[in-house]
């Protein structure tokens, strides 16, 4: 009988496998990508791995969470990104500082967002270290310099150009800078219509920015209603009523941030930008909680005080039992069940809320092209 000849390998044997793995690498890059900017509201965490007191890295923070751990997230549970990546069929996107946030997991997108942060580089002073947004972007040219590594140039800049952005600014330079102290250094140098107009033109400059590092599709969100969150309840508002200066600021900020959407799709010549109205997402609940199944939008869930809006949420804080009928987790930060209604709209909102449209027309225009 003839011995059979031991089977014979190609010296390379690990070519077919590297093409197989960068086939199924592309292939994976073929699905949305999500890139995320901003501050706590929309912060996966990163302050995690910062030497800061903005942090979210304790019991009872992520409470609702599906590990049922703090995890960064400036919420009881899942936050305004996580909602958004669960409505496009994609994973939460990982902090850009985590370790795990390397190889295929890239290819999902990334979230830059610091909490403290805010248009100005002197807002959030008082957190130390935190990422601003100027390192926020510089950190989105080294992920896309990561990713050619990985899928080459011409697909890395088409994951870029396809990909869903949305970014969140604006709240902290009113609260951690402008309105910090009864008379900041800001308040000193601007009355607050010049501010306004100051903040509002930086913050055309970082949208520029974003669209020179090729996002296409951004979703912008104006400051929620400042003057209503606990905390400002519990240090400015009168009788519970809403901090008349800071809904003034508000009031100015949101319309102008509009104005400047506006413009610079005007000036690319296509809807790269959409203005998404968190003032009136909130306000709806805001002012009518009881319609939306809320208790109540004027005490925190976490936190003590008056209204529960004063200091941090921390595990010797007032907890409530059901946080699904609470309007604010903390202070600052809406519940998830509150982000739930403000996904929402953003999905399916109207004109007033979504402008010029809302993110299920964008991915059923998206998909036909």
């Amino acid at each position: 009988m003839e011995n059979n000849p031991s089977p014979t390998f190609p010296l390379f044997p690990s070519l077919g496998l590297i093409l197989f793995l960068l086939g199924s690498l592309v292939c994976q890059a073929q699905a949305r990508a999500f890139f995320v900017f901003g501050d706590s509201l929309v912060d996966n965490g990163n302050n995690n791995y910062l030497l800061t007191t903005a942090r979210a890295d304790n019991y009872p923070y992520g409470i609702d969470y599906p590990t049922r751990r703090a995890t960064g997230r400036f919420s009881n549970g899942l936050n305004i990104p996580d909602l958004i990546s669960e409505a496009i069929g994609s994973p939460s996107t990982l902090p850009y500082l985590s370790p795990e946030l390397r190889g295929e997991n890239l290819l999902v997108g990334a979230n830059f967002a610091s909490a403290g942060i805010g248009i100005l580089n002197d807002t959030g002073i008082q957190f130390l270290n935190i990422i601003r947004i100027r390192q926020q972007l510089e950190y989105f040219r080294q992920y896309q310099a990561r990713v050619s590594a990985l899928i080459g140039e011409e697909e890395t800049v088409r994951l870029v150009n396809e990909a869903l952005v949305l970014i969140t600014l604006g709240g902290n330079d009113f609260v951690n800078n402008y309105y910090l102290v009864p008379v900041s250094a800001r308040s000193r140098q601007f009355a607050l219509p010049d501010y306004v107009v100051y903040i509002i033109s930086e913050y055309r400059k970082i949208l520029a920015s974003l669209y020179e590092f090729g996002a296409r599709r951004v979703l912008v969100t104006g400051t929620g209603p400042i003057g209503c969150v606990p905390a400002e309840l519990a240090m400015r508002g009168r009788n519970g009523e809403c901090s008349v200066e800071l809904q003034r600021a508000a009031a100015q900020f949101n319309p102008q941030l509009v104005q400047i959407i506006n413009s610079l799709n005007q000036e690319i010549g296509a809807n790269v930008f959409i203005a998404v109205n968190t003032q009136m997402m909130h306000m709806d609940f805001v002012t009518n909680p009881q319609a939306y199944g809320f208790i109540t939008s004027k005490v925190a869930c976490c936190g003590q005080g008056p209204f529960n809006g004063i200091g941090l949420c921390t595990p010797a804080s007032n907890l409530c039992p059901n946080r699904d009928v609470y309007a604010f987790w903390d202070p600052f930060h809406p519940s998830e069940r509150a982000n739930r209604l403000i996904v929402q709209q953003i999905l399916t909102g109207t004109q007033e809320y979504m402008h010029p449209m809302n993110l299920s027309t964008i991915l059923a225009m998206d998909s036909r092209t």
